[in-house]
C-alpha cells in the first residue's frame, strides 16, 4: 500500500476499513496506523461512529492515536457533538488514550449523556484526564450516576469512583444517606470496593431485589 502523505490518501485501505469482513476491517485499522497517515484522519474516524466490531473499533483507536495529536485531538472533540451515540463514545475512548489533557472540559460535559454507552465512556475518560486538585469536584459529578443502570453500568461508575481514591469518600458517605435504595446500595457497593479493591463488586440484597422486581432503570 502508498506509504506516502502527497496527494490522495490510500482509496484501497478506505474501502477496506467498511469492507464485509471483520477481520479485513481489522487488517486495514492495522495498516492504517502502521502507515500514520494523516490523510486517513476523517476516513478513521467516520469508521468508528458506524463499526460494530469491538475488535476493529480497538484498532481503530490505535490507529488514531498514531496520528499527531494536534489534528486528532481537535478532530475528536469535534466529533464530541455528533448526534450518533457511537460517534461520541469512541470519540471518548480516543481522547483517553491520547491523554491530552485539553480534551477535558469536553469530556465533563458528557458525564451525564443519556446513552449509557457514552455516558460510560465519559467516566473513564474524565478519571484519565482529570486536572490535579479537580478530583473532588469530579467524583461529585460522577456521584449523580449512583443507582443508574443495570449492574453492567454500575460497575463502571464505581470503578470511576473507585480510581478518585479519598476524593470519593465523602460524596460516598453522603450517598448512603439517600433516600433512594437504589442510589444507597450502590454507593455501599462502592465503598466496600473502595476500601477492598478485591473483594469485588456486590450490590446488596436491597438493590438486588429492587432490580429483579422492576428492573434496572426502575
Amino acid at each position: 500500500m502508498n506509504t506516502t502523505h502527497q496527494g490522495e490518501p490510500d482509496a484501497r485501505l478506505i474501502a477496506a476499513l467498511a469492507g464485509a469482513d471483520p477481520s479485513i476491517r481489522l487488517r486495514a485499522a492495522l495498516s492504517a496506523g502502521t502507515q500514520g497517515d494523516p490523510r486517513l484522519l476523517e476516513s478513521l474516524v467516520a469508521r468508528c461512529a458506524v463499526e460494530p466490531d469491538f475488535f476493529v473499533r480497538d484498532m481503530l483507536t490505535w490507529a488514531l492515536c498514531r496520528l499527531p495529536a494536534e489534528i486528532t485531538v481537535p478532530r475528536l472533540l469535534a466529533e464530541l457533538g455528533s448526534g450518533t451515540a457511537q460517534a461520541r463514545s469512541q470519540a471518548l475512548h480516543t481522547l483517553s488514550k491520547i491523554g491530552d489533557r485539553s480534551a477535558w472540559p469536553a469530556v465533563t460535559a458528557l458525564l451525564h449523556d443519556e446513552h449509557d454507552e457514552v455516558a460510560l465512556s465519559a467516566w473513564r475518560a474524565a478519571v484519565v484526564l482529570v486536572p490535579s486538585g479537580e478530583e473532588s469536584g469530579l467524583a461529585a459529578d460522577l456521584a449523580a450516576a449512583l443507582g443508574r443502570g443495570d449492574r453492567e453500568v454500575q460497575l463502571s461508575a464505581s470503578r470511576a469512583l473507585v480510581s478518585l481514591g479519598e476524593a470519593a469518600a465523602p460524596v460516598l458517605a453522603a450517598a448512603m444517606t439517600s433516600p433512594d435504595p437504589g442510589v444507597r446500595a450502590h454507593a455501599e457497593a462502592t465503598e466496600q470496593l473502595r476500601l477492598d479493591p478485591d473483594s469485588g463488586f456486590t450490590l446488596s440484597s436491597e438493590l438486588a431485589e429492587r432490580v429483579a422486581a422492576t428492573g434496572p432503570d426502575a
